[in-house]
């Protein structure tokens, strides 16, 4: 039987000891890696050969890596980002975030979490989930397409993140419900507990979403938080 190819992760991190421990974990896991040690050659990397998955150091030394982020984006929504930071606070993550990256790991880096993370961001993007769900939702102005992964309010498509459309399908699949922090994350990056980061990145991506499907992102009428729990989409569906 021909083996299936491997497939490919971008790791930006100038650190090259950090590097080879990243490169033989996603190795032992099914993997293959190209590396950079700047922020100019992960883009040239990049553009040489597309990866399912960017590992990208926001202190590289060349630029920031919040500017590669940027420019990765613009090749479209559906890759992958995953950002490594010494820096944990909220600024960093809000920021990073806020410019497209999907999630954001702290060093020191647990290799068994962020190999985890890898996997299960890959899942996401490529729709890979074994629950059934229903085909098309639909709320007030919100048109939610989960075959074609489109969502339109009001006749405008609205451009999210993998990461967005996941969240806001769970949310959505579960209208009127209360979801727990630890549901949201257990769903869409496959973890148990949030701790401070965890939360904030869930927190982030909600706010994100916010600005691009709410009316009035500061009294958002579809996504609610549930004070000490998470979160609740509205359960007012399109009239008939």
């Amino acid at each position: 039987m021909k083996e299936s190819p491997r497939r490919l992760v971008l790791i930006a991190e100038p650190d090259s000891r950090l590097r080879s421990e990243i490169r033989e974990a996603l190795w032992q896991d099914g993997f293959e890696v190209a590396e950079a040690a700047t922020g100019e050659e992960a883009l040239a990397k990049f553009g040489k050969r597309e990866p399912c998955v960017v590992l990208l150091e926001v202190d590289l030394p060349d630029m920031s890596g919040l500017d590669v982020c940027r420019d990765l984006r613009r090749h479209g929504d559906a890759l992958p980002i995953i950002l490594i930071s010494s820096r944990a606070e909220e600024v960093d993550v809000v920021v990073g975030l806020e410019i497209g990256a999907d999630d954001y790991v702290t060093k020191p880096v647990r290799l068994r979490e962020l190999t985890a993370r890898v996997a299960a961001n890959l899942r996401r993007a490529r729709g890979d989930r074994q629950e059934s769900r229903r085909a098309r939702m639909e709320f007030k102005d919100l048109v939610i397409d989960l075959n074609e992964r489109r969502v339109v309010r009001q006749d405008q498509e609205i451009t999210l993140t993998h990461t967005e459309f996941e969240l806001l399908s769970l949310l959505a699949a579960n209208a009127g419900k209360a979801l727990s922090r630890e549901r949201i994350l257990k769903h869409i990056w496959g973890q148990d507990h949030p701790g401070d980061i965890e939360t904030r990145v869930i927190d982030v991506h909600v706010r994100n979403l916010r600005r691009k499907i709410e009316a009035e992102p500061s009294r958002p009428f579809y996504v609610l938080a549930v004070p000490g729990i998470g979160y609740r989409f509205t359960n007012a569906r399109a009239e008939s």
